[in-house]
């Protein structure tokens, strides 16, 4: 018998977890693909190596981009793979839950539901991330009590406030880690005249990307193409930039969350003063997010054990629950 699988369909990563096994499967998304064949040559982590260092004829491409399906068939090819690599086949065809980004339009949303059934499984439903987040982070959802989750990820940023099951406040903005990346690669090209990869602006984001300044702070080294010459080049950073670069960003991130309690009923708002905000998500690992966030809002802050994995955990607990928590899913076409 097929066994029923959550899926959390990320910018960045896709996680799926297989009911009673846990997470089975952690890559990042993107798939490499011969542009003259059609024929896939990688997906996940192999794919990622790929980027920015193929010949022209292989392409390397996310098929996400915040968090709404770009290339429908590549999307379906990527879903398939990743549904083999878990076992499923012709004959064992699964349920399948997918966590989807609560901003994507109901168009969107047919063509992920349709991506998985041409992929395999045997029924689609899907949740929003936000509610799979909160699941995933341990809060009780269906008590009269008002907890709130900030889910930042590769391609959005989504802020909730939950209460009896259901989503009372909601702000969603198609901004995510991704657009921190571009930033960085812009204010590198603009300060400095050089090009870099986004996988390198991914690793400054990580070695000295903050949101506030933070103890113990060091400069980074970057290689990258000079413009004018087209030479290698060199160049420090220091984390002050890096913050200068990325404060656009950062700060709709901040204002979604600010509104997002603005929006919420008083009674709740009290609740959620009391329990803090709940951080989760890629983006939430940004050095400084917690304490910027718990600065602005005057309320505190926790970020999650595991902030990367809390929405695929959140959906695999859906699933073990299938019936009892079956009123959370959207199972229309």
């Amino acid at each position: 018998m097929a066994r029923d699988l959550a899926i959390d369909l990320g910018t960045a990563n896709t996680l799926v977890y297989a009911r009673g096994k846990g997470i089975v499967l952690n890559e990042p998304t993107v798939i490499a693909l011969n542009s003259r064949t059609n024929e896939v040559l990688a997906v996940g982590q192999e794919a990622w190596q790929m980027i920015g260092r193929t010949p022209g004829y292989i392409v390397a491409v996310r098929p996400l981009r915040q968090g709404a399906i770009t290339d429908f068939d590549i999307t379906e090819k990527m879903i398939r793979l990743l549904l083999h690599r878990c076992g499923v086949s012709r004959f064992n065809r699964p349920r399948v839950l997918i966590c989807v980004p609560s901003a994507i339009t109901s168009v969107e949303r047919r063509a992920v539901k349709e991506a998985a059934r041409r992929a395999g499984a045997s029924g689609v439903y899907l949740i929003e991330q936000p509610m799979a987040a909160a699941i995933g982070a341990g809060l009780d959802i269906h008590e009269p009590v008002g907890n709130m989750v900030v889910d930042v990820g590769g391609g959005t940023s989504e802020t909730a406030v939950i209460s009896l099951g259901g989503v009372v406040a909601l702000r969603a903005i198609r901004c995510g880690g991704f657009d921190l990346d571009a930033a960085i690669q812009a204010f590198i090209r603009r300060e400095y005249g050089i090009a870099i990869g986004e996988r390198t602006a991914e690793e400054i984001k990580l070695a000295i990307g903050s949101a506030a300044p933070f103890e113990g702070e060091v400069k980074a080294e970057v290689r990258g193409r000079e413009l004018m010459s087209g030479m290698p080049k060199t160049v420090v950073l220091d984390p002050e930039e890096v913050r200068r670069a990325i404060e656009d960003q950062v700060s709709q991130i901040v204002q979604a969350t600010v509104d997002c309690l603005g929006d919420a009923p008083p009674e709740l708002a009290q609740d959620i003063i009391f329990q803090g905000i709940h951080l989760v998500g890629g983006g939430a690992l940004l050095r400084g997010l917690a304490s910027r966030l718990a600065e602005e809002t005057e309320v505190p802050v926790h970020l999650v054990d595991t902030p990367l994995e809390s929405v695929a955990l959140g959906a695999g607990r859906c699933l073990d629950a299938f019936d009892t928590l079956r009123d959370l899913f959207d199972s229309g076409s």
